[in-house]
């Protein structure tokens, strides 16, 4: 049985998809933070058969829950203080997303202006596309580049 400790104060990232914990590590950019991060891979789960949570010994503020609700809104964070779960923060489907995937439409102005912000907008929340504000390309893929 293995055996992590609990956290004084942080947050949990439950029920995050099986096998994809570290690409979600560096994608929330926790790498560059200076705080204690545990991954557990294929954690069994009643609910998911399998599933992966992130541990992270740090400030709520740290994390970006746009970002986290974009790459998937269906993981559930915990937040500790005092060795305690506080609150529980149910993750949604931005409906803007600044500077966390880019236009791939080489005529749009942000290929042009490399200091515009890269801003997609969410326009079909039952399919999760997002398109560009600027010249509405579609957003293919929910992985982060």
């Amino acid at each position: 049985m293995l055996n992590v400790g609990a956290i004084t104060e942080g947050f949990v990232l439950d029920h995050i998809q099986a096998g994809t914990s570290l690409s979600l590590y560096y994608d929330l950019k926790l790498d560059q933070l200076d705080c204690c991060v545990a991954i557990i891979k294929n954690a069994r789960s009643n609910k998911m058969g399998k599933k992966d949570i992130l541990k992270v010994e740090c400030d709520i503020d740290a994390l970006d829950l746009d970002v986290l609700g974009f790459i998937d809104h269906n993981i559930t964070v915990n937040i500790i203080k005092g060795e305690k779960i506080v609150e529980k923060k149910v993750l949604k489907l931005p409906q803007e997303i600044k500077n966390v995937i880019r236009c791939c439409n080489p005529r749009c102005i942000t290929s042009i202006e490399q200091e515009l912000d890269q801003i997609f907008l969410l326009t079909d929340p039952s399919t999760q596309t997002y398109r560009c504000k600027y010249c509405e390309e579609k957003y293919k893929s929910h992985k982060l580049p």
